[in-house]
């Protein structure tokens, strides 16, 4: 039995897990985002809590862990950010700590029991407050070890001419403080940054998708562009990995007209132009990060048992 959760900014979620199909939910919990030792004490209550000795426990986050040496870059939780997380809490909690970052999470929890099931390779994409991604290639993420790879939300990517006719898009600022990032350009708030700039209104992403699928002639205009900003660089993304299968979430997710056009899209973008739907909405809509930490955490468990 493994330990599950998924921290966040304002709040822990946690889980027991005798495997990744049986999870016993708790309550969640405030994170005390400031206070290390807080922190870890609230960590604690919930492993004490736990009905029998754990075996290890596994974070989902929103954050990376540096590959060369292993400090955690967790911009939301000033008091894990630059500190050598997994080992500090292994060290503190006594017990084995698992971490990966929470698309990557979600990407492992649909490879394993959601959209990618049967697939080899899986890019997981996220389509919310923010745009991330996980690969998953047999089973195992592609940066089990750290590091970034598959977060296709980062990086200068996003066109700077779009549409039919085509439009000048400005390179939008990015939280992590390049210009052009598709995590400014394509997320919900980005899309709103992009209604306004076409047209100079304020509307909630909410709103634009409801007057792009009731005909809206503005919204028409701005889901026509932003369709074209994201399927580029995600057809891209299945040029280079292979992916045979794209669940998406997150709040955009939940507009099945988006994500088919966005699959549509994204088809006639790649080399192979498969026939059969490609992006797909996730199955996993409740929890996907405690659900991919104890997929990750029993699957970290397993290899070690099988190579000793």
């Amino acid at each position: 039995m493994i330990v599950c959760f998924d921290i966040g900014g304002t709040s822990i979620k946690g889980a027991y897990a005798q495997d990744p199909k049986t999870l016993s939910l708790v309550p969640r919990i405030p994170t005390p985002a400031q206070d290390y030792d807080a922190f870890v004490a609230a960590l604690k209550r919930v492993i004490d809590d736990a009905p029998q000795k754990p075996d290890c426990v596994s974070i989902s986050i929103a954050g990376i862990l540096h590959p060369a040496d292993g400090k955690a870059i967790v911009a939301n939780i000033p008091c894990l950010h630059g500190t050598p997380m997994r080992e500090r809490l292994t060290d503190d909690l006594g017990l084995q700590v698992i971490v990966a970052n929470d698309a990557d999470c979600f990407a492992l929890a649909e490879a394993e029991l959601g959209a990618g099931r049967g697939h080899r390779i899986v890019f997981g994409v996220i389509l919310g407050t923010g745009v991330g991604g996980g690969l998953v290639i047999d089973g195992r993420l592609i940066n089990e070890n750290g590091g970034p790879a598959g977060e296709w939300g980062h990086g200068p990517v996003a066109c700077t001419s779009a549409g039919n006719p085509p439009m000048q898009i400005p390179r939008f600022h990015c939280g992590c403080g390049v210009d052009g990032c598709l995590d400014a350009t394509c997320s919900a708030r980005g899309l709103e940054k992009l209604h306004k700039h076409i047209h100079g209104d304020d509307e909630s992403a909410e709103d634009i998708l409801a007057f792009w699928q009731a005909d809206d002639a503005k919204a028409q205009r701005t889901l026509e562009i932003y369709i074209e900003l994201l399927t580029g660089p995600l057809a891209m993304i299945v040029n280079m990995t292979g992916t045979s299968v794209i669940p998406v979430g997150g709040g955009l997710s939940n507009v099945p007209a988006l994500i088919e056009a966005i699959d549509k899209a994204t088809r006639s973008k790649t080399l192979l132009r498969p026939t059969e739907k490609l992006v797909i909405p996730a199955v996993n809509k409740i929890e996907p990060g405690i659900i991919g930490a104890a997929v990750h955490g029993h699957s970290v468990l397993r290899a070690q048992r099988i190579n000793v």
